[in-house]
């Protein structure tokens, strides 16, 4: 939980040092800055109420302080609160550069592509052309077989949208040398897709599934007659003049990606995965896309039960992979739900990472307040978590009590046996996660 703006007013000669040092360098941090950052992070009583909403230069405050202990090469924020906006970039486009991200910046969404594809699956619901029950097999390619549950059960549009279809993570590890969010495309996976074994029947249990949202994809572009791409640019960002978000980055647009201290590969066309994570867009649009979820005055209408909770995770024999940002209380189609909803602190969101980048989406929708997070990733380890702050900033900037912290849950005890050791072992490469 973050110190609430008073105590914040009670530093202002510490203040106005960090607001004139907004980006310094990473070796040159005055030890006041650093005791500021702390001040601003402090956790408090949870039941401590706010009391004030946060200025758009607070928030300034707050995420310049939590970029200085995220260990982050660069960082974006955006709000939007009724009709404010604010767009701010902090630390270096990238390593070395000394450029600020800007409105402009080209950024990577990862995971957060998923929220795109659950709109469009409620969009041609509307129209009639499929429906969240429809069986996943309606839509797969001549001579593929989706594979069923022990029961018989089929997965369904809506399973693939909220998790809970029995597939694994991924297909399988990321080939070598492979560039981000280009892998598995359309033929691999459903050559993949018929041999598997549903882990649970679906609807029983959630686990994340990136795959799943790529396969929901595939209908998606077989019920409208055209590409996942042209699919997503007709419904969606064209409609909200999203111009610059992509799944076919042009030259001048990757010259503008956001990268990491370590090389993750080209800026290339990641249609491929653009359902699940290939979705690249900037700060700027990022502005129209929170004003859509908001649905503030003018924006362009939502379908209605888009930020909807679909399913009970107290009602599902398991949850996995979806607790990045808090302890679910809802699933919806794409989005998490976390915080009790009859209380104004409840917070839909969705997290994003990899290929170097760290993205979330939070909403308190009752409050007309969202925010946008972006960063990549740096040297050493964070000293805060990125979700749980964003979170914090978001109930500060809406007035409301924050959310509790997340459940750490201790993991079942490890069983020891006595195994004789292969004479050599091989150690697999690490592989880039999705959430």
């Amino acid at each position: 939980m973050l110190i609430p703006l008073k105590a914040i007013q009670d530093f202002p000669a510490r203040r106005r040092l960090l607001a004139a040092n907004s980006t310094p360098p990473a070796n040159s941090r005055p030890a006041a800055r650093l005791i500021l950052s702390a001040a601003l992070l402090l956790p408090l009583a949870p039941t401590l109420p706010a009391q004030q909403p946060l200025s758009l230069a607070d928030a300034d405050l707050r995420a310049q302080a939590i970029f200085q202990q995220s260990a982050s090469t660069g960082m974006v924020l955006v709000v939007v609160r009724n009709g404010e906006v604010m767009i701010k970039g902090y630390g270096e486009t990238f390593p070395g550069s000394g450029r600020t991200p800007t409105a402009n910046s080209f950024i990577r969404l990862c995971s957060l592509s998923k929220v795109f594809t659950a709109d469009l699956l409620l969009k041609l619901a509307a129209d009639g052309k499929v429906a969240l029950d429809d069986p996943l097999q309606r839509y797969a390619p001549r001579g593929k077989r989706v594979p069923r549950a022990a029961d018989g059960s089929q997965i369904t549009l809506e399973d693939l949208a909220t998790h809970t279809a029995g597939l694994t993570r991924e297909v399988s590890s990321y080939p070598r040398k492979t560039p981000h969010f280009t892998f598995p495309d359309y033929a691999y996976r459903w050559d993949w897709l018929p041999k598997q074994t549903l882990s649970s029947t679906p609807g029983t249990a959630a686990l994340y599934s990136n795959v799943g949202f790529d396969l929901l994809g595939d209908a998606l572009a077989f019920a409208s007659h055209q590409s996942y791409a042209q699919l997503l640019h007709d419904r969606l960002l064209q409609p909200l003049n999203m111009w610059d978000t992509t799944l076919v980055p042009s030259g001048e647009q990757c010259a503008r990606l956001m990268q990491p201290i370590k090389d993750e590969g080209p800026c290339t066309d990641t249609q491929a995965s653009g359902a699940s994570a290939g979705v690249y867009s900037t700060p700027a649009d990022m502005v129209k896309l929170l004003h859509y979820l908001l649905q503030s005055p003018g924006a362009p209408a939502q379908p209605s039960s888009a930020l909807a909770v679909i399913l009970d995770p107290q009602k599902l024999k398991s949850v996995q992979g979806l607790r990045h940002a808090g302890d679910p209380t809802g699933i919806g189609l794409a989005w998490i739900q976390l915080g009790d909803p009859s209380t104004p602190s409840a917070v839909i969101e969705k997290t994003g990472g990899g290929a170097g980048f760290t993205t979330y989406i939070a909403l308190n929708p009752k409050r007309q307040t969202g925010i946008f997070l972006a960063a990549t990733w740096g040297k050493g380890d964070a000293q805060v978590d990125l979700f749980h702050e964003a979170n914090n900033l978001l109930a500060a900037l809406a007035n409301v009590p924050p959310l509790p912290p997340k459940v750490r849950k201790a993991p079942p005890p490890r069983k020891h046996h006595k195994r004789r050791q292969p004479a050599s072992r091989a150690h697999p490469k690490p592989q880039p996660m999705r959430n």
